[in-house]
């Protein structure tokens, strides 16, 4: 059996000491509207980031630039300019855009050469109008629902090509690429009892763990832990990517979130049924009869504290309401600290064994029966 070394050296602390955390949460397609397991995800990425601040060095990577490659955008691209020419999008809303995705994953999927325009546009950075249209849109969520921006709307190229990812990962000792002969090219983690994963198929077209690959490689080695989030239904591809970073030096914790299951049923969002239900619909909802705050801590305690990781829990709005009017009386009780406790002590108890802030427990703790009143430093550190 091979025996793989670290690569590069051991990740230093930042100039205060403390030690280096990167946060890659999965990405979210531009193409449709945000449904309540896209809310869910980006609620609990947010807390688990503003938390973790005051106690390490923390790089929060989201690059939709990386993703633009993988063949659900790009094929996306493709079918309107075919079907549609040159529309312009300005005024169109995220539903009607949306129903567009969905006539696309429902037709049939255009040749490898009549995407690669757009891929090496792409790798340029260029966006198609559609995606830039939605990711403003998206925009004003985020600002509405005081969630970081990680830079939606900014070039942000992964460190790797797609060839030299592959390189590295040959070097590793974990690849097996068949495209000299005609064939796909394979993440190749037997060794460690995983099986085979396709990255690259024959006619050239990466998937998205090839497209996480080329950006995690090289950033991994510089950090002291990974968090990667992502849905429960990509585990089986976060394990492997999980194994691969693990190699590069640093400890990776995989953060696996559980969809939001409506009326019982849990359903993709290339199939539609978002209406009345996206992120635009229960900001508005929530905000006709509660101030800001209220509903940024509302929608937090809902998705983070009341929805939990797992998935059993049908989306509620009513729920989602009593949590945002919970919310409003927490602020109202707020005040400061009743035991001195510095904020950071008051973090660090919701780590456990890793270095990043546990979303789940320190939301929850907010909840509980017979606390006292959550205290204004963090609500607004964190929560607001």
């Amino acid at each position: 059996m091979t025996t793989l070394s670290v690569a590069g050296p051991r990740p230093r602390p930042d100039a205060a000491g403390r030690p280096r955390v990167l946060l890659a949460p999965v990405t979210i397609t531009p193409s449709k509207p945000l449904t309540p397991s896209h809310l869910k995800g980006l609620l609990w990425t947010d807390v688990m980031y503003r938390a973790t601040r005051p106690l390490a060095d923390v790089t929060y990577r989201y690059s939709h630039t990386t993703y633009h490659r993988t063949e659900q955008t790009l094929g996306f691209w493709e079918f309107l300019d075919r079907g549609r020419g040159a529309t312009d999008y300005d005024d169109f809303t995220e539903e009607r855009i949306g129903e567009l995705y969905v006539a696309f994953r429902a037709a049939e999927r255009a040749p490898a050469q009549a995407l690669l325009p757009y891929a090496e546009a792409a790798e340029r950075g260029w966006v198609h109008p559609v995606s830039t249209r939605v990711l403003r849109l998206w925009s004003r969520h985020y600002a509405a629902l005081g969630l970081h921006d990680p830079g939606l709307l900014r070039h942000q190229p992964p460190g790797l090509g797609l060839d030299a990812a592959l390189e590295r990962l040959t070097g590793l000792g974990m690849c097996l690429d068949q495209r000299e002969v005609g064939g796909p090219a394979y993440l190749d983690l037997t060794r460690f009892g995983l099986p085979l994963r396709r990255l690259v198929t024959a006619d050239g077209r990466p998937n998205y763990l090839a497209c996480a690959l080329r950006e995690l490689i090289p950033l991994a080695p510089d950090f002291d832990e990974v968090v990667l989030l992502y849905d429960h239904e990509l585990d089986s591809d976060y394990a492997q990517l999980e194994r691969v970073l693990t190699v590069l030096g640093p400890r990776v914790r995989r953060v696996a979130l559980g969809r939001v299951p409506i009326e019982g049923r849990i359903r993709s969002a290339r199939h539609g049924g978002w209406r009345g239900l996206h992120a635009g619909a229960l900001i508005d909802a929530a905000r006709a009869e509660h101030h800001e705050d209220a509903v940024r801590l509302g929608m937090r305690l809902y998705f983070i504290a009341v929805l939990g990781p797992g998935r059993q829990q049908s989306f509620r709005s009513d729920l989602l309401l009593q949590c945002v009017r919970r919310a409003a009386r927490l602020l109202d009780a707020a005040g400061a600290d009743p035991d001195g406790t510095a904020l950071q002590d008051r973090l660090a108890q919701h780590r456990k064994d890793h270095l990043h802030v546990n979303p789940y427990r320190l939301t929850s703790h907010l909840l509980g029966k017979r606390r006292t009143a959550p205290a204004d430093d963090l609500l607004r550190t964190v929560f607001l």
